[in-house]
């Protein structure tokens, strides 16, 4: 199973806040089985305990350390939300990214988006793609396999 897949990848999302849209990035994740209903309640905590909220629009939910147990395979999903969502302290994510990861996958996938993402051009192209296979393009192009 591919980390990153079109099941995984929402264009045009829209949450009234930020635990609304890190459940649908869970949502995501459980969905296409690589971690179990409960790992999405270990996302919301984990944004309670420190914001998952990176800065420059992008936010990067991710379960607790507790919750690693529950992870079953390493997976991505990808929303973009055109009008933003609010995530706190007057920040605003355009861009949420869940993670599942088993092992010790979540800092090579938390360096790569952030090295796609820090890049402007690339951010601008991940919030205007017009297809989800466009924007996975985008991420597999600067992932290391």
């Amino acid at each position: 199973m591919s980390i990153l897949s079109k099941e995984k990848v929402r264009l045009n999302a829209k949450a009234a806040d930020k635990n609304e849209a890190i459940r649908m990035a869970g949502q995501l994740l459980v969905d296409a089985g690589h971690v179990p209903a409960e790992y999405v309640d270990k996302m919301i905590e984990r944004d309670s305990i420190a914001s998952t909220y990176m800065g420059g629009g992008l936010a990067i939910p991710h379960g607790t350390n507790e919750a690693k147990s529950l992870v079953r395979t390493t997976g991505m999903s990808i929303l973009v939300f055109p009008d933003g969502v609010p995530f706190g302290d007057g920040q605003t994510a355009k861009l949420v990214i869940g993670i599942a990861a088993a092992g010790d996958d979540h800092l090579d996938i938390l360096t790569n988006v952030a090295m796609i993402c820090s890049d402007e051009e690339s951010f601008e192209r991940i919030l205007s793609a017009d297809s989800e296979q466009a924007l996975i393009d985008i991420f597999e192009s600067g992932m290391d396999e």
